[in-house]
């Protein structure tokens, strides 16, 4: 059997990591300033989230949700404290696609509405409010029509305040960051403007910190910056350090009934263990300040350089804009400096390290990026 072959691959395999290194099967190190699609929260092989996993690992990993797990409770208080959500519900599952279609259907269930509205440049995961975001014309959006979904411009206040006003749309589903879509930042007070508009029409607002979540702006969850709550929160990606995990923050105007989500692995021993395990070491080790302190540098010495279009971000989740495709400065990152990177489209370079990253290492980046614009 060979594999479906959907995802271009780099002839590296990856066998070992420390906290922002890498290192391939030929004992090659390479510094990682994309941390698998932002998953890598805490950094590779974290000597207490090893010792955690491994310790569950010995006792139980796997038990259906048919019975009591305490480490579900104790991950829902850590995260709360943490977050600042104390007074909201946490429903757990296994990664971000799941979470977005469990708010989109649990916001279904509240208001009895079915349309959705989501913004140019979204990316929800393989769900019914993702868009297309490859240039191949047979992938289309949205991924099915059970829920309608209408995209409107990022930031077009008026637009959204006219798709709202008929109270006929169950859910406006927003991201603390864009991150397929190239890391464009929602104004803060779009932000505000669109809580405000949703209350007033009972739309319920969802906020996808799926990728720009968990510490990664520098706060536990971008929309913070605009001193908003939404009303369902989707997580994922650096839940687990790269452990599948996903999960809903949810409001207490939505009451639970029995058999209204369900999930199979959701919240199982082994991920909570790994989610508890990244929460502890975020707050031990300070890691939101040292993202937004290494973060407000790395934007400030980007924006120095005159080959970049445009720098966008926060915290930890930069995007380099660039007037021409991308491939070949990351292929000589990776090749010629051994730097993993990201992209988004054809001309955005981005960046989301583990949230460890030190100083000496950002600097160590600037100056391989450097050699390498000069090479081009």
């Amino acid at each position: 059997m060979n594999l479906f072959d959907v995802y271009p691959l780099f002839d590296i395999e990856i066998v070992k990591g420390k906290g922002c290194r890498i290192y391939d099967n030929q004992g090659t190190e390479y510094l990682d300033l994309y941390g698998g699609h932002a998953v890598i929260s805490v950094g590779h092989t974290h000597p207490y989230y090893v010792r955690k996993l491994t310790e569950q690992a010995n006792k139980l990993v796997f038990y259906s949700n048919s019975v009591l797990n305490s480490l579900q409770t104790e991950l829902a208080q850590k995260l709360g404290k943490l977050s600042g959500y104390d007074d909201y519900s946490l429903f757990l599952i296994n990664s971000g696609a799941e979470a977005n279609e469990n708010a989109l259907k649990l916001a279904s269930f509240h208001n009895g509405r079915r349309k959705i509205v989501s913004f140019k440049g979204s990316f929800h995961g393989r769900t019914s409010a993702a868009v297309r975001v490859t240039d191949n014309p047979k992938i289309i959006a949205p991924i099915n029509d059970a829920l309608p979904v209408t995209y409107l411009p990022l930031n077009d206040i008026d637009a959204v305040r006219n798709e709202l006003a008929a109270k006929d749309v169950c859910a406006v589903i927003i991201e603390g960051i864009q991150g397929v879509g190239g890391i464009q930042l929602p104004d803060t007070e779009f932000l505000k403007q669109i809580r405000e508009i949703c209350t007033e029409t009972e739309t319920i607002l969802i906020l996808d910190e799926i990728q720009s979540g968990y510490g990664r702006s520098g706060k536990f969850f971008a929309h913070q910056y605009a001193g908003i709550r939404p009303d369902i929160i989707t997580v994922a990606k650096g839940m687990g350090n790269g452990f599948p995990i996903g999960g809903l923050l949810i409001s207490p105007m939505f009451k639970p009934v029995h058999g209204m989500l369900g999930t199979t692995f959701g919240g199982n021993h082994l991920a909570c263990a790994a989610a508890i395990a990244v929460l502890d070491i975020m707050e031990k080790e300070n890691l939101m300040e040292n993202t937004s302190k290494i973060g407000e540098y790395l934007l400030s010495e980007l924006k120095k350089f005159s080959e970049i279009k445009q720098v966008r971000g926060e915290g930890l989740m930069i995007g380099m804009e660039f007037d021409a495709p991308v491939k070949e400065i990351r292929s000589k990152l990776l090749f010629e400096h051994q730097v993993f990177t990201g992209v988004s489209g054809t001309n955005v370079i981005r960046l989301l390290p583990p949230l460890c990253l030190s100083l000496n290492e950002a600097n160590e980046f600037l100056e391989k990026f450097e050699k390498t614009l000069k090479k081009k």
